[in-house]
This record gives C-alpha cells, sequence and structure tokens, in this order.
C-alpha cells in the first residue's frame, strides 16, 4: 500500500512530534508500505521518511518547486518529483497513494486533510483517511465537525468518511482493515450526484 502522510514542516514544535512521525516512517517500512510525504527534510516530514528508509522501506517525496530552496527537498527519496505548484503537488500526492494517514502539524496539514476529507465524503475517492493524534491536537477540529453537523452543514457520512486514533497501532490496523479500494467509475460518481 502506498501511504501518504500529511505532517508538519515547522521547525517550532515539540520533540515528541517529530518521535510520533520518526515511529510512523518506520511502522510504514516495517509492514511492507511505500511513504508517499511531502518531499522536504525538515521537521516531520524528514523524520517520517528519514525512519521509513532506515527501516528498509520505500520513499516518494513530491514538492513544489518554489519550496525546493526553502525547505531542502529529500534528494535521497527513492523517488522524488517536483511539481510547478502546491496544487499539481496535492494532485500527485493523491494521484500516488491508496491510503491517508493525517499527523499532527499546522494550516498545511489542514488544507490536505480537508480537501481529501471532502472529497471521501464527496464519493470521489474511497481511499481510507486516518488522523493519527495521541495528544489532542485535533479534538476541536472534531468537535467543530460535529456542531457544523449539529447545524446541518455537514452530511452523516462526515464521520463514516475518516477515522480518528491515539496510537500508531491503532492507526495502522484502521488502514490496513479497510484495504485499498477501487475508486468509484465516472458511471458511479454521475449516479451519485445525479
Amino acid at each position: 500500500m502506498n501511504i501518504c502522510v500529511y505532517c508538519s514542516s515547522s521547525q517550532k514544535i515539540d520533540r515528541k512530534y517529530l518521535d510520533l512521525a520518526a515511529e510512523v516512517g518506520t511502522e510504514i517500512a516495517r509492514r511492507g508500505h511505500t511513504l508517499v510525504s511531502g518531499g522536504a527534510t525538515v521537521s516531520c516530514m524528514g523524520a517520517v521518511t528519514r525512519a521509513a528508509r532506515a527501516a528498509g522501506g520505500r520513499t516518494v517525496g513530491v514538492i513544489p518547486q518554489v519550496l525546493v530552496d526553502i525547505e531542502v527537498a529529500d534528494t535521497e527519496s527513492d523517488e522524488l518529483i517536483v511539481t510547478a505548484d502546491m496544487r499539481e503537488r496535492k494532485g500527485v500526492m493523491d494521484a500516488r497513494s491508496d491510503a491517508f494517514l493525517v499527523l499532527p502539524g499546522g494550516i498545511g496539514t489542514l488544507e490536505e486533510l480537508f480537501e481529501i476529507w471532502t472529497a471521501r465524503v464527496l464519493g470521489i475517492h474511497r481511499r481510507p483517511l486516518v488522523i493519527l493524534d495521541p495528544w489532542g491536537l485535533y479534538a476541536p477540529l472534531r468537535q467543530l465537525i460535529e456542531g457544523m453537523y449539529d447545524q446541518g452543514f455537514t452530511r452523516p457520512d462526515v464521520f463514516d468518511a475518516i477515522s480518528w486514533t491515539a496510537t500508531v497501532a491503532d492507526a495502522f490496523e484502521y488502514l490496513e482493515r479497510q484495504g485499498v479500494p477501487l475508486d468509484p467509475s465516472v458511471e458511479e460518481l454521475n449516479e451519485a450526484v445525479g
């Protein structure tokens, strides 16, 4: 399975987040999966890729040209894809991934999460999506979404489209239990929208 990990590039975060990213990278490799990441060497992005490679895993990095110099591109990736911009980066990461794992992060991580989550709720894809949040950073986000649901702004399947976990083991068990589903066909999408 190609697992896309969305995570932080901030260098101001607590060490525990870097350790979590490293644990995820190690587990991806240990379980025989490929890591798809944001293609940088800094912060959690660097920690997850270095750990995956150290454990014998394959890594695919995707980074826009504008960030190559800013974030220091991961030239040691088994495959490094440099895109024209952020939109293309997300599209390539999406296309190359069978599942999505979200670690604690900032607004960039939230943007990636919301785009892939929305596509799952709309039925554009069926790939599993899990948030790994051992320390509750995303607890207010979960409450916000629940409030939006209570007010009629979201569909009930918004909760079915994602899993919230607190341990690395639980996150991987969820992803592997879901497997690699086929995305819907154009006909299925038209019928769902129709």
